[in-house]
């Protein structure tokens, strides 16, 4: 099998049709397997896929929202790919995208992820889709609005690296996780993603653990992926999904970053996560 594809749905059957059929448009030449963990949706998906016909599709249900990462972890125990595509059910593939991303993979051998140019239902380019290393500094520019004020200063643009050209495939630090090739090979050595991200960072942690086990992250913008972004499971559940979303850029820097910093400034960033985590859940009560 040359790739297998693992999407966790939850409530997203909208999009999941149209990401399902756009499969075979963006896997044209390359043998590949479907395997969907549903967080126990309530909008007839798991209806839709028991009937789906076009091709065979690997079905596992769970009866509670177990979050995103723990259900791709199951997911990725069922693959057998060479390559894994990890894809979000709200993305859709453009024509032979996996096919080119699977060659360029195959042709370097120490790349281990591979992140397309993310783009939105109106062709704009989703920033997140490549990223540096989520240092306090390069989250508080981020968090505080200085990298979109001076997107070409890498001082301020360590996050989601504006400096750099968007149509230049690039080594980089992480990519997302709405849609990336991973080497199978890899999940091998360094393991699954890591559960104590319930959703959110645990596509930047996985990239991480790569690089420091020898491993590059490759940014292809050769090849583009629409993400409508937004209306996956998080949608209705958005109290939970804001706090989960500054729950794991805490879980981050306490795992990979803490210990290089005193505790009073450990103490100091937490203080601040929770403070922008209660203006954000204030702020999205006041919208709706």
């Amino acid at each position: 099998m040359d790739v297998s594809v693992c999407i966790v749905n939850l409530n997203s059957i909208k999009y999941l049709k149209r990401c399902l059929e756009s499969l075979k448009k963006g896997i044209r030449k390359n043998s590949f397997e479907v395997i969907i963990v549903d967080n126990n949706s309530k909008d007839g998906s798991i209806s839709y896929l028991e009937n789906f016909t076009e091709f065979k599709i690997k079905l596992i249900k769970n009866k509670f929202n177990s979050g995103y990462t723990r259900a791709m972890n199951q997911a990725l125990k069922k693959s057998s790919g060479e390559h894994i595509l990890v894809l979000n059910p709200d993305s859709i593939l453009q024509d032979k995208s996996i096919d080119k991303i699977l060659m360029h993979s195959r042709r370097n051998k120490k790349i281990g992820v591979i992140g397309p140019k993310v783009i939105d239902e109106s062709g704009n380019f989703q920033a997140s889709c490549r990223r540096g290393v989520a240092t306090p500094m390069a989250v508080f520019s981020y968090f505080t609005g200085l990298a979109k004020l001076f997107p070409k200063i890498k001082v301020f643009t360590g996050y989601q690296l504006n400096h750099l050209d968007n149509n230049v495939v690039s080594e980089v630090s992480g990519v997302s996780g709405s849609c990336m090739v991973i080497k199978s090979e890899l999940i091998r050595e360094i393991g699954l993603f890591d559960e104590k991200f319930f959703a959110y960072q645990e596509d930047s942690d996985f990239c991480l653990r790569a690089i420091y086990n020898g491993w590059t992250i490759c940014f292809f913008p050769l090849v583009k992926v629409v993400h409508f972004g937004g209306f996956g499971g998080s949608n209705f559940v958005p109290m939970k999904a804001i706090f989960e979303w500054h729950r794991s850029y805490w879980t981050f820097y306490n795992k990979h970053f803490s210990k290089n910093y005193p505790f009073i400034f450990n103490q100091f960033y937490t203080i601040l996560m929770i403070l922008k985590l209660i203006f954000s859940e204030i702020k999205y009560l006041i919208k709706n």
